[in-house]
């Protein structure tokens, strides 16, 4: 029965510990919480008058607030470590310049009975009248000086100060009370609904007493206190007085003074070092300020901050622009479909396009592994027969290949203490990187086996979970049949594999050991004069000394090099982890891409995995051991699928000490067979088709060429080929594909 309770757990970890939707830094840091963000897409699209709209409904008295404010949205902007803050304040003054209408809209609403009063004029409490005669309740403020503004007023140009003033009020009629000290706010309290007490720095706090039950809440019911008289400064006070207008209102309605408190935090995590430095644009005028051209400029430095490392820095998310909100919505969806036709399970190529790198969970503040949860997914999917064979069918074969007639164990004697496991992928590459890879081992260590097989990530990434088991019980066996011997890795993911499912099994780096008992008398002979772009590949990440290890070894050798971006604890894939170049090879393709972008140099691997992905992409590249054992340039092309097969065998029997007999059974052209290769479709998989027309004596004949064209099913795959008979000799290859389908009547 499926089992999808991983989806309801790692729901709750979404909402409770991904900062996705944490409020962005500047948004804190505001006094007045300004959805800066919306302010900056509007300035991007050049709707200055749309930001100066909102700006004034946030704070009451935006040409006062303009002056006055100090900024600590600048001071909190990330981009400040990096180029420069984002100048708010000459974005609002070119929004206040350059918006023509500035009068406040007019509320047609009925007046309402009840009362508030307002001891104070300063900007708290005019804040506070303001919000509260919008909504048409009779305000009254008492000031004891003779103007309104307190100590803001002097802050600016009075003028200036004083037209703003009538310009937000001048739909609403407050009774202004000038020169008028209230020395009893019980007695005032009687007299109207709600009081909000807001005398200033050093006013009278009328022995009132700060209730901790509700914003602005004092000890006396109906009365408020707030403003620069709890320590503030002026535009936190007024910021303060708006949103005590809530809780006068909340008083007014239901007679409860626990008005929620609106301070808000954010836990967002963001490293100034990923983030690439912008200039902050200069005003051609700076007297006359921002044009709207360089608002539209400036604002488009703006990151939108927010807890975004996982997206730019996992390509499945970044590429494919999914947060990871997202991607757990869609995936709930696909693994449980909420049509009763079951014909919602869309994003299956998406749930099997994650390369299983752990870069998700190793950049998040929190630790969640999408990853994880990717596969737990594609877990649900197989459980129901909802995930297509056909995404994984060929990367099975190849790793029965390589467990099966590409598997060896050979040990010079009955007890080793290393056995040298390249994983199944490097004799794939070359026989040589293992042929001498392990007579240096054997040189310095006469005793030491190999023991080539696949480390079983194939199946993992597959989610067989019964074909993982048995393949890791095989392995076990092999191990302790050997004596238990320490292995010695040339791998990455083998490594990380074993690491995860065999722990009892000790391993070591084979590059440890080199630098123990000392490096090949030819390393980086060949490449004297030559540098490299290193690569780190995605599995070494939880690898810090094998990194290391490398550099070192490349040191001791001569060998110049330079970092990447994505080298270390955010060492990329290059696009073969999780092998879902069959499930989603547009993007696939994409990845591979911007690898190979990286560096105009040619690349250095120590994954044979990532060098031959490189070469692919007439990438040059070489892998470690060609510097070692000075075995390759950087121009030696990427093997086909076809090579790899034979490469393995190939290493068997030159281990064996037997020669490897080729039968050619069809001819194939060098460029035909890269073709193939590009669709995962191997020569003998054409020479089965070939073999069995010619035999039944099927297909179909074309007229103008002769060529006969047919299909064969294989497992689970139907091939074509189109193919030239040559009677009495070897048939020649014009063509192939294949269709990961089963078709009818097969």
């Amino acid at each position: 029965m499926e089992d999808t309770r991983f989806l309801e757990s790692y729901g709750e970890i979404f909402k409770t510990k991904c900062l996705q939707d944490e409020p962005p830094f500047c948004h804190v840091a505001c006094p007045f919480h300004l959805d800066i963000i919306d302010m900056v897409t509007k300035w991007s699209a050049g709707r200055v008058s749309a930001v100066y709209r909102g700006f004034q409904t946030a704070v009451g008295f935006p040409e006062i607030v303009s002056r006055i404010c100090t900024r600590p949205c600048e001071e909190s902007c990330i981009l400040k470590h990096v180029g420069g803050a984002i100048q708010m304040g000459a974005l609002e003054a070119a929004t206040l310049k350059q918006t023509r209408r500035k009068s406040p809209n007019a509320f047609n609403m009925p007046a309402k009975p009840q009362s508030a009063a307002v001891v104070g004029g300063g900007l708290s409490g005019l804040g506070c009248a303001l919000k509260l005669c919008q909504k048409k309740y009779r305000v009254s403020i008492f000031e004891a000086s003779d103007h309104l503004g307190g100590t803001a007023r002097a802050m600016m140009d009075p003028e200036i100060f004083d037209a703003d003033l009538k310009n937000q009020f001048q739909f609403e009629e407050p009774d202004i009370h000038l020169n008028t000290r209230i020395d009893d706010i019980a007695a005032l309290k009687r007299e109207y609904d709600v009081v909000y007490v807001a005398t200033g720095a050093g006013g009278n706090d009328f022995g009132l007493q700060q209730d901790p039950g509700g914003a602005f809440a004092s000890d006396m019911p109906g009365v408020f206190i707030g403003g620069a008289l709890t320590g503030t400064d002026p535009v936190t006070a007024l910021a303060q007085g708006l949103r005590a207008s809530m809780a006068l209102e909340r008083y007014i309605k239901i007679q409860l003074m626990n008005e929620p408190s609106s301070e808000v935090s954010t836990r967002i995590v963001m490293d100034p070092k990923h983030i690439a430095e912008t200039v902050p644009v200069t005003a051609a005028d700076p007297e006359a300020g921002f044009s709207k051209e360089e608002v539209i400029a400036e604002a488009k430095r703006c990151l939108k901050c927010s807890c975004d490392i996982c997206m730019r820095e996992c390509d499945l998310m970044r590429i494919q622009q999914k947060t990871p909100g997202r991607l757990y919505e869609e995936s709930f969806i696909t693994v449980r479909p909420s049509t009763l036709a079951n014909d919602g399970r869309w994003a299956t190529r998406r749930i099997a396009s994650c390369d299983q790198c752990g870069l998700c969970r190793d950049v998040c503040p929190e630790r969640i592994d999408m990853g994880d949860f990717l596969w737990q997914s594609h877990r649900g999917l197989k459980e129901t027969d909802a995930m297509p064979w056909a995404f994984h069918d060929y990367w099975l074969r190849d790793m029965e290949n390589a467990s099966g007639p590409g598997a060896l164990t050979e040990t010079p004697s009955g007890q080793c203490e290393y056995a040298f496991f390249p994983g199944c992928q490097l004799g794939a590459s070359d026989p040589s990187y293992v042929t001498e890879a392990l007579k240096w081992m054997r040189f310095h260590e006469p005793d030491t086996a190999l023991f080539l097989d696949c480390c079983g990530a194939p199946a993992h990434w597959a989610v067989e979970q019964e074909k993982h088991a048995e393949h890791l019980q095989k392995l076990r066996r092999e191990w302790e049949r050997l004596g238990k011997p320490k292995l010695v890795f040339a791998c990455p993911t083998c490594r990380k594999m074993f690491r995860q499912f065999l722990p009892e099994i000790p391993g070591v780096f084979i590059e440890e050991l080199m630098l123990a008992w000392g490096l090949p008398d030819s390393a980086g002979e060949c490449f004297a004069g030559k540098k490299f772009a290193l690569f780190d590949p995605c599995a070494s990440r939880q690898e810090p000394e094998l990194q290391e290890n490398v550099r070192k070894i490349l040191e001791k050798a001569g060998i110049g090099f330079e970092e990447i971006s994505g080298n270390g604890k955010y060492a990329n894939c290059c696009s073969f982890g999780g092998q879902y170049s069959i499930a989603a090879p547009d993007y696939a393709k994409r990845v591979i891409q911007e690898r190979t972008l990286a560096s105009a140099l040619p690349y250095l691997c120590y994954c044979a995995n990532c060098r031959d992905t490189f070469a692919g992409q007439n990438k040059e590249s070489v892998h470690l051991f060609d510097i070692l054992f000075g075995i390759h340039d950087e121009k030696r092309p990427a093997p086909t699928v076809t090579a790899r097969r034979r490469n393995r065998f190939v290493l068997v029997n030159d281990i064996l000490g037997e020669e490897m007999k080729d039968e050619v059974k069809l001819i194939v052209s060098p460029e035909l067979e890269k073709k193939l290769s590009d669709m995962h479709i191997l020569v003998s998989d054409m020479e089965e088709v070939v073999e069995s027309l010619e035999a039944e004596g099927r297909g179909i004949v074309s007229k103008e060429t002769g060529y006969v064209t047919g299909h064969k099913k294989i497992q689970n795959m139907t091939y074509w080929a189109v193919y030239e008979p040559v009677p009495g000799g070897i048939p020649i290859l014009h063509g192939g594909y294949a269709h990961r389908m089963n078709l009818e009547g097969e």
